[in-house]
């Protein structure tokens, strides 16, 4: 189920954003058709049809936003995947020159496209607390190598095949973050991609018509909300202040043409 609320910096916003949920839940939707050739997921119906009795009930709350799914043993890891260096990358890197262990060339400049797409991973934290970014050393201590270098592998192809889905649409996708969980089948535990996945809430989508070496693309995603924030000096602590119509109307605007950039359909 994917509500219209909103956070930043690790806090929810007290203001939704009307239809957000919608556009994340039937992005999702459609990013897991076009990756079910690279790994399974968890998606089982976005149809309220084919949900439960007890959820048919809700349908005039839950249609479009919600979905049946497969109950997994979740990874506590974000496996984070960078094609181009920007954000908290980019932070990293201007004073290590590496982004969570990963050593890059000197010299490189903000929203620069890499040599080749790098994984980043970093901590699943819960109640509030922020991710963490770290190593893949770090990562294989948490769940082990084996099964670390399988999700790094399966990330950047996932990465790699989206990047050129979106190449055509006038998009770049620039780094994007996925979930991972285990299943048993047939007595034995398979990896299947979980949660969301490539919306802009998890992902950083430029234009391309207006990227350039050197800046910080205009991205669809909550970037808005942040500058806005930031803009009115909060402190990034709780509470949140309300956001006014015209930043909620530009956000939801940026969420609604995300969606029909990428899928070429418009919201249901």
């Amino acid at each position: 189920m994917a509500s219209d609320r909103i956070s930043a910096f690790d806090v929810v916003l007290p203001t939704p954003i009307p239809d957000k949920g919608k556009v994340l839940n039937q992005i999702s939707a459609f990013w897991f058709k076009q990756t079910e050739g690279i790994i399974k997921n968890h998606l089982i119906s976005s149809s309220v049809a084919d949900y439960p009795a007890e959820a048919k009930k809700y349908k005039d709350q839950i249609e479009g936003r919600s979905m049946l799914v497969v109950k997994t043993e979740k990874f506590p890891i974000e496996c984070v995947v960078r094609g181009y260096i920007s954000g908290s990358g980019w932070k990293e890197y201007k004073q290590t020159q590496s982004v969570c262990g990963v050593g890059l060339p000197a010299g490189l400049q903000e929203s620069q496209k890499l040599p080749e797409p790098i994984f980043t991973p970093a901590t699943k934290e819960e109640g509030g607390k922020h991710d963490e970014n770290i190593s893949f050393e770090r990562m294989c201590g948490i769940v082990g190598e084996d099964l670390s270098e399988k999700l790094r592998d399966i990330s950047i192809k996932i990465y790699n095949a989206a990047a050129k889905i979106v190449e055509p649409k006038g998009l770049i996708l620039a780094d994007t973050k996925y979930e991972f969980g285990l299943v048993t089948v047939n007595g034995k535990k398979e990896i299947i991609l979980i949660d969301e996945v490539l919306t802009p809430d998890s992902s950083r989508f430029w234009e391309t018509s207006r990227y350039k070496v050197g800046t910080s693309p205009v991205s669809f995603d909550k970037q808005f909300v942040r500058d806005y924030l930031d803009s009115i000096k909060w402190e990034r602590k709780p509470p949140a202040p309300p956001l006014p119509s015209e930043i909620v109307q530009k956000t939801r605007e940026k969420y609604l043409e995300a969606f029909t950039r990428i899928t070429g359909e418009r919201l249901r």
